[in-house]
């Protein structure tokens, strides 16, 4: 039987890195932000519509984790605390720019399968036409499609009903079917 170490490894560098960075060991800070910063970054990306966005709310973010660091005890759990700051900072950004807008929708009728239609669509081009949906929508449908937040936590995240999240969702893939199909034609 082959035992593989390197996930065990990974960890044993995680925990290390974090260890020293919590120590305000600058070195450790630099490593420890390589490891996560590509998937960060694609967070704020899809969140905040742009490139430049994108990588001041990183920097910001990582900022913050950084002198918040010493507050995690659970090493094994940073990298989803990471990911909660990366995206309450888009949702600050966004709030703070007057870009952010939900609107409070009736009951949306449920379609099934909320994640049916999107299996017929290259990501890449999804992804592109995400960058011209409202950011309210664009908001709701990352948090439930690539972060992996049910309605429910959206709501919490967002401060809204778990209703409107469902409104924003079924309109936001509305807007992408309709952005997709113009671009297609």
């Amino acid at each position: 039987m082959k035992i593989d170490y390197s996930l065990e490894s990974e960890n044993h560098l995680q925990h290390y890195l974090i260890e020293r960075s919590q120590k305000g060991d600058r070195k450790a800070q630099g490593e420890l932000y390589h490891l996560y910063v590509k998937n960060m970054y694609n967070i704020c990306r899809r969140m905040m519509g742009n490139d430049d966005d994108a990588s001041d709310v990183l920097q910001d973010a990582f900022v913050h984790a950084f002198s918040k660091l010493n507050k995690l005890n659970d090493k094994e759990l940073f990298p989803g605390w990471l990911k909660r700051i990366v995206l309450n900072h888009c949702i600050d950004a966004l709030r703070k720019r007057k870009q952010f807008e939900m609107f409070e929708n009736k009951e949306v009728e449920d379609e099934g399968n909320e994640n049916s239609d999107w299996s017929g669509y290259q990501i890449k081009r999804i992804l592109k036409a995400m960058d011209n949906i409202s950011v309210g929508y664009r908001t709701v449908l990352n948090l439930y499609v690539f972060e992996g937040y049910d309605h429910q936590e959206i709501s919490e995240i967002l401060n809204i009903s778990t209703s409107t999240s469902r409104a924003q969702y079924s309109k936001a893939k509305e807007k992408i079917r309709q952005v997709l199909s113009i671009n297609v034609n």
